[in-house]
């Protein structure tokens, strides 16, 4: 059914006033900083069908698509494969696998008692980092320097990547081999499409491109949109394979950019999280069942808990020798929130039957939660930890050596 023109336009002013509300309130708003995301998905809520109801979720709901696109697209773009090769990575993936064994564990037992309705959505959604929606602050806070930084960011992926590839094989489509075709299809584009780099690199294009880059043509962002778009288009049909392939494309770009990696990032910035981004996230709320979520508190609660409980303890069992007791509480924290895919989740739970509607609200509920209070303790934690000695608490010649790695953070 066609889509109003003028409905479509008055929802988009009703979002663009909540995603330029959320930082101005964010600057004035007393306590520590509250994540955007949280405001955003807030602001959906109130503008939504269920509060005010000024607008038409689904009006937007390409534009929604293309905002999901670009926060996995930035995810991808800040993996740095080598991560997997080091100690980082060999810990995030074993972390991840421990998260899998105690969620199937736990969620079967949920199903046995009638609160879920088929376990593997759920399962999944208690394995997953929001890489994408903890860059900013992670970034805002220098918490991706050194040691630590090294491991946030193999833990981020892994909790982002791992869950993707078993929302396309277990829930995208429902022939397991024609998802399995569809994921190699996907990783065989992105490596021929990495490949391209390498034949272009040298010749006269190189040039052309590098020197319309700053130009009105923009010509690699636009090629940037133009990789984006056609690896959502190819993936469409699957659904959530689209979430595959925005994540690939995100590594792709960071193989094509090579010098030019800052650059292309601070674009990727201005038009992914200056737009496409934040109507995602206040769709996201404008669809958000609140009445579930009314009248299910405890569902979200215990949501919330297993949450932290089966993706942070295996990160503090798994991290000992690695890093600190309190290096590690970081990171466990870190790795606990989550949101993007919890709605993309819940949205293909509800569309295929497998998810109960409590449940899928639910998920989305306590996701809000952990990026609502996650963060903010782990950078309370890491801020105190970077405020300077008192005067005369010299450290031993043992235990400075000790301290030498990661380098000393900056106040604040």
């Amino acid at each position: 059914m066609p889509v109003d023109l003028s409905t479509s336009v008055d929802t988009l002013l009703a979002i663009a006033v909540v995603f330029v509300l959320a930082p101005l309130l964010l600057a004035v708003l007393p306590g520590p900083r509250i994540p955007q995301v949280v405001l955003l998905i807030a602001g959906g809520i109130v503008i939504g069908p269920e509060v005010l109801a000024l607008g038409s979720p689904q009006s937007v709901q390409i534009l929604a698509d293309v905002g999901v696109g670009f926060v996995f697209l930035l995810a991808g773009y800040e993996v740095e494969l080598h991560l997997f090769r080091e100690d980082a990575g060999r810990r995030a993936v074993l972390a991840w696998v421990l998260t899998v064994a105690l969620a199937v564990g736990v969620v079967a037992l949920l199903e046995v008692a009638g609160l879920v309705r088929a376990f593997v959505p759920v399962a999944l959604a208690l394995t997953t980092t929001a890489l994408g929606t903890l860059l900013p602050i992670l970034r805002e806070n220098d918490m991706l320097r050194g040691r630590l930084g090294r491991y946030l960011l193999a833990a981020g992926a892994v909790g982002e990547l791992l869950p993707i590839l078993g929302i396309a094989l277990f829930l995208g489509i429902a022939n397991r081999l024609v998802a399995t075709a569809s994921l190699l299809a996907v990783g065989v584009l992105a490596v021929v499409l990495s490949g391209t780099a390498r034949l272009v690199r040298g010749r006269g294009i190189t040039t052309v491109i590098a020197g319309m880059q700053h130009a009105t043509t923009q010509v690699t962002l636009r090629l940037t949109l133009l990789l984006l778009l056609g690896l959502l288009a190819v993936t469409d049909r699957f659904h959530l394979d689209a979430v595959l392939g925005a994540f690939a494309a995100g590594m792709v770009l960071r193989r094509w950019s090579g010098d030019g990696a800052p650059v292309l990032e601070s674009k990727l910035d201005a038009v992914g999280y200056g737009f496409f981004v934040p109507i995602f996230f206040v769709y996201s709320g404008m669809v958000l069942d609140l009445r579930s979520v009314v009248e299910n508190p405890l569902r979200v609660l215990l949501f919330f808990g297993l949450m932290v409980a089966l993706r942070g303890l295996p990160v503090l069992v798994v991290y000992r020798g690695a890093l600190d007791g309190r290096e590690r509480v970081e990171a466990a924290l870190i790795t606990a929130t989550t949101l993007p895919l919890l709605v993309a989740l819940a949205e293909i739970g509800l569309r295929n039957g497998t998810m109960l509607a409590a449940n899928a609200a639910a998920l989305v509920g306590a996701g809000m939660l952990t990026v609502l209070l996650l963060p903010v303790s782990a950078v309370a934690l890491y801020r105190r930890a970077a405020v300077p000695a008192a005067p005369g608490a010299e450290l031993d010649p043992a235990d400075r050596a000790e301290a030498a790695e990661p380098p000393e953070r900056p106040p604040g």
